[in-house]
């Protein structure tokens, strides 16, 4: 069986999912902002045209069922960005799903279905994952009451209120229903794009580990406090980062990241020595081993700062999360069909951000395929992807598709 996609149709319609919200050359679609809902009833509105019933949960996802009993795969992404961001992550596979389930319709099979699902808030502006985690049933009603959107401090169930969804049934999914799961997504990396290559097929999802260090010193007048008295937060922040870059470079493995992404001294003035200093550390690696040995490392440089002084430090795990395999199945069907559309021109890698498709594969069986990124630029409007490589994706994707559902049949 082949699945026929048609590319003039999937770029045209990539291109008007991008006009909501538009921003530059990219887009600007919080959670559950006008242009997030809008352009979520306007996919609702390609599912139904495509012969599906599109259903909105309480919590902003998009499922759109098909008819029948039949083989089913799951397959899709997210349509909301981030705050002035691309044009492209997220919503690439939501509109290949799509491509996809109407390739289905248009071959006339009855006894196969895929059904696209357009996942809430993978972008984490109020939760991380809300919309995959709340449908495998992860969320519960009292982390809905307790968050808060990270840019502006709006509540998470006035968020639902104006956005039209309160009240509404959230959607459970049913592992049952489906062969598995499938993604795709830009690489939001520059490999793909620096070696030639065009498909990137995923073996595991990176775990993210992410810290919260705090320094406590003696607030005083900075320009009458001699140096060598001074307990200073701040210097004393600077000087871990300095050594948490000397350890881990030699712990690390080929693709293991790290990032200090927020710093804040208090008071904040330049003529006053602060006496807190606080920064979030995030660790990245597929590898568990090497995630487990570089926080052992972490903590060991807490308690050398603490013994050495002037200042103390505290060490906080915020949030952890554990790196996920790719179903073997499913990586083969992608290689296969990969190999089949683009010969020499694709390999496996391991997937350095986090993905819905880490969520579902803690129920079923999962998969994802990577696109080159231009330049390796993500999160930014310059965000791009060359048309051929677009039209190239969705028929790797198809192709995987219909090796997993014919091989199910037989």
């Amino acid at each position: 069986m082949k699945l026929e996609i048609n590319p003039q149709r999937l770029l045209a319609e990539l291109r008007e999912l991008a006009s909501f919200g538009a921003y530059r050359t990219g887009v600007h679609r919080p959670t559950f902002s006008p242009q997030d809902m809008a352009a979520r009833r306007w996919i609702m509105g390609r599912m139904t045209a495509a012969g599906l019933d599109p259903r909105l949960d309480g919590i902003g996802n998009i499922l759109g069922m098909a008819p029948g009993r039949r083989r089913r795969l799951l397959v899709g992404s997210h349509s909301d960005s981030q705050n002035n961001a691309g044009w492209l992550d997220g919503a690439m596979g939501v509109v290949y799903a799509l491509e996809i389930a109407r390739a289905v319709a248009e071959s006339g099979r009855s006894d196969i279905a895929v059904e696209p699902v357009d996942w809430a808030d993978e972008e984490a502006h109020f939760a991380s994952f809300l919309g995959s985690r709340s449908a495998i049933g992860e969320v519960s009603e009292e982390e809905i009451d307790a968050a808060r959107c990270a840019t502006t401090g709006k509540p998470l169930r006035q968020a639902l209120t104006d956005a039209g969804l309160a009240g509404r049934e959230r959607l459970r999914i049913e592992p049952g229903r489906y062969l598995g799961y499938l993604e795709a997504h830009i690489e939001q990396g520059d490999y793909l794009d620096a070696h030639g290559l065009a498909l990137g097929v995923v073996t595991t999802i990176v775990g993210i580990w992410q810290y919260r260090l705090t320094f406590r010193g003696q607030r005083n007048h900075a320009g009458t406090t001699r140096m060598a008295v001074r307990k200073d937060a701040g210097a004393a922040l600077v000087a871990l980062i300095h050594r948490v870059e000397e350890r881990f470079r030699v712990l690390a493995g080929e693709r293991t990241v790290w990032t200090v992404g927020n710093m804040r001294l208090e008071p904040g003035q330049v003529s006053i020595i602060p006496d807190l200093a606080e920064m979030m550390l995030q660790l990245r690696d597929a590898d568990p081993e090497v995630l487990r040995r570089m926080d052992v490392a972490l903590r060991d440089l807490v308690d050398e700062t603490n013994a050495a002084g002037p200042c103390s430090a505290d060490m906080e795990l915020v949030s952890r999360s554990a790196p996920h395999a790719m179903s073997t199945a499913f990586k083969e069907a992608l290689e296969s069909a990969a190999d089949e559309v683009a010969p020499g021109r694709a390999i496996r890698m391991p997937s350095g951000a986090g993905h819905d498709a880490q969520i579902l594969a803690q129920v079923m069986p999962a998969g994802m395929l990577f696109v080159p990124s231009i330049g390796g630029v993500s999160h930014h409007w310059d965000e791009n992807t060359r048309d051929e490589d677009l039209v190239l994706g969705c028929r790797a994707l198809a192709g995987a598709c219909a090796r997993l559902l014919t091989k199910a049949a037989s």
